[in-house]
C-alpha cells in the first residue's frame, strides 16, 4: 500500500479496485488542504488506469468524516491570510466536482460521523453504503457557516422540503433517514464493510449496484423517524420564506416542530438568511454553478463575526454559547449566492 500526506491518506490499487482509506482518527478525519488535495492527485491518477470502481472508507470507526478542519480556516481568516482559506475551499469542491465525474463507480463507506466536508466525499459519489453506526448532517448554521460542499445542489433535489430541512436545521439522521432521503443508497452492517471492495474485485462485470445488492443487510429504512414526520416537514419548511418557516413551525406545536424551532433559534440569523436564499437558487444550478457560487460566498462569510464566534464556540472553546451578531450582508449576499 502507498500512502501519501504522512499517512491521512492511504491509497492502493488491488485485483482492479481502487481503495483509498481516509487516516487521521484523532481529529475524526477533518479534511485539511493537503489531504484534499492528496485526494484529488490519487483520483487524478487512476483516472488513467482501467479500473473496476473505487471504494473510499475510513480507518476510524468513530467517523467516516466529520468534514473539513474548520478550526484552521477561522486561523486562517484571523491572521488574515486568505489565501491559504480560499486554496482549502477551492481545492475540496475541485475533489467534489471530480468525484461527482468520476468515470467509474465511486463507493463510499459510511460508518460513524459523516458531516459536512465527509457529505462532500460522498454524496456526489455514484453508492453510498450506510452501517448502522452512521450519523450523517450538514450543521454549518450552527456554527456561522453555510452548507456547501455543493450541498446547494444536492439538498434541494431531495423529496420535498427535506433538504431545506437538512439544510437549515444541522439536523442529524441515522441510517434509516439516510436511506430514506437517497444520501444514503445501500446498508450493510459495520462488520461486512470489509468485503465491498473484494465483492467489486471477484465481480469486475456486473454493476456495482448488484454487487452492493448482495452484500445489503435488511434495510432500517422503514424506521426512519424522517419519514413519520413528512407530511409536517414539506409544510412547514416548503414555506417561501424563513419568517413564515418560523410561523408554521410554532403553530404545529408538536414536539418534532418544537425541537426544529428550537434549532433554527439556535442558529446564525446570517447563516440561516444566505442557507435559505442559496438552497432556493440552487435547485435550478448545475453542480459547478452551485460549487462556483459557494466558493464565492466562503470569501465573504470566513471573516464575518458570525462565523468566527460560532467555531470558536463549537469548536475552540467548546462552550457551545454563541453569540450571534447580525452582520449586514444584504448586498453581497444577493450577489454572489
Amino acid at each position: 500500500m502507498t500512502d501519501s500526506d504522512a499517512g491521512e491518506i492511504l491509497a492502493d490499487v488491488r485485483r482492479g479496485v481502487g481503495r483509498i482509506l481516509v487516516n487521521r482518527p484523532k481529529a475524526l478525519n477533518a479534511l485539511t488542504t493537503d489531504m484534499v488535495v492528496a485526494l484529488d492527485q490519487v483520483l487524478a491518477e487512476w483516472e488513467r488506469i482501467p479500473l473496476t470502481a473505487v471504494v473510499l472508507a475510513s480507518t476510524s470507526a468513530k467517523a467516516f468524516c466529520a468534514g473539513g478542519d474548520i478550526r484552521t480556516i477561522r486561523e486562517h481568516s484571523l491572521n488574515g491570510d486568505t489565501e491559504a482559506a480560499e486554496r482549502f475551499f477551492a481545492s475540496e469542491y475541485r475533489l467534489n466536482a471530480r468525484i461527482a465525474e468520476y468515470p467509474v463507480p465511486f463507493v463510499s463507506l459510511i460508518d460513524g460521523l459523516c458531516m459536512g466536508g465527509g457529505l462532500g466525499l460522498s454524496v456526489h459519489g455514484s453508492f453510498r453504503v450506510v452501517t448502522e453506526r452512521a450519523v450523517l448532517a450538514m450543521p454549518e448554521t450552527g456554527i456561522g457557516f453555510f452548507p456547501d460542499i455543493g450541498a446547494s445542489y444536492f439538498l434541494p433535489r431531495l423529496p420535498g422540503a427535506i433538504g431545506m430541512y437538512l439544510g437549515l436545521t444541522g439536523s442529524r439522521l441515522d441510517a434509516a433517514d439516510a436511506l430514506y432521503t437517497g444520501l444514503g443508497t445501500h446498508f450493510v452492517r459495520a462488520d461486512g464493510l470489509d468485503a465491498v471492495g473484494d465483492a467489486l474485485a471477484d465481480a469486475p462485470g456486473e454493476p456495482a449496484d448488484v454487487v452492493l445488492n448482495r452484500l445489503a443487510g435488511r434495510s432500517p429504512v422503514g424506521e426512519s423517524g424522517l419519514a413519520a414526520v413528512r407530511g409536517d416537514l414539506d409544510r412547514t419548511f416548503g414555506a417561501p420564506t424563513l419568517g413564515e418557516i418560523h410561523e408554521r413551525l410554532r403553530r404545529l406545536g408538536t414536539p418534532w416542530a418544537t425541537t426544529a424551532l428550537a434549532a433554527l433559534e439556535s442558529a446564525s440569523p446570517q447563516s440561516l438568511e444566505i442557507t435559505h436564499a442559496l438552497l432556493a437558487r440552487g435547485r435550478q444550478r448545475t453542480l459547478r454553478e452551485c460549487l462556483d457560487a459557494e466558493l464565492a460566498l466562503t470569501r465573504t462569510i470566513i471573516r464575518t463575526p458570525d462565523f468566527l464566534e460560532g467555531v470558536r464556540a463549537a469548536l475552540v472553546d467548546k462552550d457551545r454559547t454563541p453569540v450571534w451578531r447580525r452582520a449586514s450582508l444584504a448586498g453581497r449576499t444577493q450577489s454572489s449566492s
